[in-house]
């Protein structure tokens, strides 16, 4: 595309075209090779893949693929979910594995939304009380999280890295309100503040906004690849609803989950599988 005569740069993605579980971490890893930057734009822990990189195998969940290439930058966006214990058993892991100085090159934004133990503990609870009704979650607090994410009482990084007062008063709040909704709830908050509190020390330095970054990036020619996380069918949206997962994993998730506007969509590369499962 070009725009008063000048080329404009564009993404590409690759995305999930069934119900996840396609093989499209291969295809991602093969084109990562040639990316400047690989970025996560939606979803949580509750999807990953399995990358061989000389004869050793690396669990990826939260982490962009990207990540074992020395030359390119991870950028996870403001559409993820993270939990953070779960991210840095990954990133410790795949360190005993041979992933070196991924600290060097992770960066992760602001403004996406923090998974607690509890809103875990809330996925496995409403599984529970819907029996045989349930919709099969993988109880990593996803949906939980989302749900707090629009009723804007959820906690962002951007939270975490500021005032820590006004964190743990956020936090205390967003408990409190999940266990007048869930009694049987077991939250040691003294003990999970704690932790927040290293987990803060630990990421400052790889907290960026990263709306702006891409659109640095782009402006500077680099090549930008996203992983798609989940699939199509399983969008919240436009998939088998209400089996599905509480993100856009369509196109449209890559827009609104990384602050690109559509414009700069460039290829997009749907994965299937020759038998379709799910």
């Amino acid at each position: 595309m070009e725009v008063n005569g000048t080329d404009v740069n564009k993404v590409t993605v690759v995305l999930g075209a069934q119900w996840g579980d396609e093989g499209k971490g291969k295809v991602v890893d093969m084109l990562a090779t040639d990316a400047d930057l690989v970025c996560r734009c939606q979803g949580g822990n509750n999807a990953g893949h399995t990358v061989v990189v000389d004869n050793k195998e690396f669990d990826f969940h939260l982490l962009p693929s990207g990540i074992i290439n020395p030359n390119c930058k991870s950028v996870i966006g403001n559409g993820v979910v993270i939990h953070l214990p779960g991210l840095f058993d990954e990133c410790s892991k795949n360190e005993k594995k041979g992933l070196v100085d991924w600290k060097k090159r992770l960066l992760i934004s602001d403004r996406a939304h923090l998974v607690f133990d509890f809103h875990q503990q809330v996925d496995g609870l409403q599984e529970m009380e819907k029996g045989k009704k349930s919709l099969g979650t993988t109880k990593k607090g996803i949906g939980p999280t989302y749900a707090s994410k629009a009723t804007r009482n959820g906690l962002r990084l951007a939270d975490l890295l500021g005032d820590f007062n006004m964190f743990k008063e956020k936090f205390y709040n967003l408990v409190d309100i999940h266990k007048r909704m869930f009694p049987l709830l077991e939250v040691d908050t003294e003990e999970e503040l704690k932790k927040y509190e290293y987990y803060a020390n630990e990421l400052r330095p790889l907290v960026v906004e990263t709306v702006g970054y891409l659109h640095s990036a782009l402006k500077d020619g680099k090549r930008i690849l996203v992983e798609g996380a989940n699939a199509a069918m399983l969008d919240i949206d436009f998939g088998t609803y209400p089996y599905v997962t509480s993100s856009n994993c369509s196109i449209g998730g890559v827009c609104t989950g990384l602050g690109l506007p559509p414009s700069r969509i460039g290829d997009v590369i749907g994965v299937v599988k020759a038998y379709t499962t799910r």
